[in-house]
């Protein structure tokens, strides 16, 4: 990602509600996978550490994170924790069959090559492991927040679930996220693109804004909300799409 943007996400990705909310909704669907507190986890892109902290909050005692930014490795490193360290999310040094679960948050749409990170993925886990898979949906919300976060696509549900399929991947469950903001998402993405046609758009960093703290926190409450009848069921539509998925026995 951009530079001026990385700063800036590792100042608010602790409280700034969109991240908050998906680090809730991850750690949902962990909570409901029962894995013992001995299983060995890693987070692929584990940016300075938060997912990890409610993690070690929760008894899990096996924690790696990795990610490709050094800054972000040093905050998760001064956090605490031992087995973080800067790596390529495509191209994994651990050996084969050492781990019970990987995250990947949102960072497929950043590598090139997705099913050569699918397939590195299942590598390192153990016949019967879990993996969750969060990446942004729909090409037409492509905006000016993808390019900074150097991304190379956006994902329909469908499009997710084939590419995991043919990289052998046993689908587990699958639905969009963030659905209750779908629609003002949609219409802000097109103003946003017919304002920069007309040349009235300024280049901007992305999405990332510091709110109030009323509107910050009445933005996450709507999520956790969200997140909270995603244990039940599944959402037609999403801002983001996410899957769990299981390697073969």
């Amino acid at each position: 990602m951009d530079i001026t943007y990385e700063a800036r996400y590792h100042q608010l990705e602790e409280q700034h509600w969109w991240f908050a909310g998906r680090r809730h909704i991850v750690f949902e669907q962990i909570q409901q996978l029962q894995l013992p507190p001995t299983a060995d986890i890693l987070e692929i892109g584990c940016s300075g550490g938060p997912l990890l902290l409610a993690l070690k909050a929760a008894g899990y005692q096996h924690l790696t994170g990795i990610d490709v930014s050094d800054k972000a490795i040093a905050v998760a490193q001064a956090r605490g924790f031992e087995q973080v360290m800067v790596m390529d999310g495509a191209r994994l040094d651990f050996a084969d069959n050492s781990f019970d679960l990987v995250v990947a948050s949102d960072v497929l749409e950043h590598i090139e090559d997705e099913e050569a990170a699918l397939r590195e993925w299942c590598r390192v886990l153990r016949p019967g492991g879990r993996i969750i898979v969060f990446v942004p949906a729909y090409q037409f919300l492509w905006s000016r927040h993808d390019e900074v976060n150097h991304h190379f696509r956006r994902y329909t549900l469908a499009g997710l679930r084939q590419v995991m399929q043919r990289t052998g991947w046993q689908i587990e469950r699958a639905s969009y996220w963030n659905f209750l903001l779908f629609f003002p998402t949609a219409v802000l993405r097109r103003l946003q693109r017919t304002l920069h046609a007309a040349g009235l758009a300024s280049a901007g960093a992305g999405d990332l804004r510091q709110l109030s703290v009323p509107a910050n926190k009445a933005l996450f409450s709507l999520l956790k909300a969200e997140n909270r009848w995603l244990r039940k069921l599944s959402f037609p539509l999403g801002v983001s799409t996410f899957a769990v998925a299981r390697k073969p026995a």
